[in-house]
């Protein structure tokens, strides 16, 4: 397959891994106006399930797939010439691998931040009202509200790490919504977040201030466990922690600890760090072996969700709709600077 030019075929054949229902019905919608050769396998991408990707030229994979210089050597060896992401991160690649390879890499970099960011205002109000407690209580008919006391979020402090396209719309529904003081931080400092009245600010600065952490920057070596021993140390005592970005964002021995001694007030996460073994699988027939993530949902100031932020009608069509518009791209010599992923693009930055 080494000498066949790609770019010139009429369709290109992609192996789509990590397949749910909704994915291959908003893929296949949108392949209608494509007419890409899909073909949709409901394993993850890993080095035992990397045969299945023999002879297509494309791969397409979502956050739990895993692209190692080793499944990158063999889908090189065996046709691949572009990876596609249906998601905005790509931490689960190892670019200079794919770089040496000569595989290109693209990702849907907005497909619906709205999504995200309301799931994050909805994450807080559901951990501080309490409201996932009072929802069991009542349909056990125990209306007594003892235990389910919140706190106005009107003129606490939130601190939003990383403000992209989704971390500027939390502080903006912040700030402008509730009413909160918010600070930011970021490598990039947004002039929009800053006409707002949000004020960037250094990140222990930030975990100083804040009452509450919003969490929304990629992962890379520099922000893997962001939040720690340390830097919960400089966090007022009972602050709530929210995560939408990034499961190894958060060191999560740390946190339980912190929760264990009342450091950390509550806890919202909608990713986990160690959520390949976990999520988008039924095992509720199952033991669940990971003890950490079990310890987790054993606190009652905790909310675990199973990365669902992005999940909505809108976001999930504009994943299918740029996914194969990356394809089709690529297939014309004509990929667009903003989907592409290269290995220098890896930074601290929480755009």
């Amino acid at each position: 397959m080494a000498g066949v030019d790609l770019r010139k075929t009429t369709t290109m054949k992609i192996a789509v891994f990590s397949t749910q229902p909704y994915d291959e019905a908003y893929l296949q919608q949108a392949n209608d106006s494509f007419k890409h050769q899909l073909v949709f396998f409901e394993q993850p991408l890993s080095a035992s399930t990397v045969a299945l990707a023999a002879g297509f030229s494309t791969v397409c994979v979502f956050v739990n797939d895993r692209l190692d210089a080793t499944v990158l050597a063999e889908i090189s060896r065996t046709g691949t010439k572009l990876i596609a992401l249906r998601a905005a991160g790509f931490n689960n690649v190892d670019l200079k691998a794919a770089e040496a390879y000569g595989i290109t890499v693209v990702r849907v970099p907005a497909y619906s931040p709205y999504a995200v960011a309301e799931y994050t205002v909805g994450l807080l109000l559901a951990l501080d009202r309490k409201i996932c407690r009072a929802w069991v209580r009542v349909r056990e008919d125990n209306f007594t509200l003892d235990g389910l006391v919140g706190h106005d979020l009107h003129g606490k402090v939130v601190g939003v790490v990383g403000t992209g396209r989704i971390g500027s719309l939390v502080a903006k529904a912040f700030k402008l919504g509730f009413g909160c003081t918010v600070l930011a931080t970021d490598v990039y400092h947004d002039p929009k977040v800053e006409q707002m009245g949000v004020p960037y600010v250094e990140l222990n600065d930030l975990i100083r201030r804040a009452d509450v952490i919003c969490l929304h920057c990629p992962l890379t070596s520099q922000t893997r466990h962001l939040i720690n021993t340390d830097t919960i140390a400089l966090a007022k005592p009972g602050f709530l922690l929210i995560n939408t970005g990034r499961g190894a964002l958060i060191d999560t021995e740390a946190v339980v600890n912190a929760l264990k001694s009342g450091h950390v007030g509550g806890l919202a996460m909608d990713v986990y760090e160690e959520e390949s073994d976990l999520f988008f699988k039924d095992l509720s027939n199952e033991v669940v072996k990971d003890d950490l993530f079990q310890h987790l949902l054993t606190f009652p100031n905790v909310i675990v969700t199973g990365h669902q932020a992005f999940f909505t009608q809108e976001a999930l069509a504009a994943i299918a709709q740029t996914t194969l518009q990356n394809v089709t791209n690529f297939q014309e010599g004509n990929v667009d600077p903003a989907k592409l992923v290269k290995a220098v693009a890896v930074t601290v930055s929480c755009k």
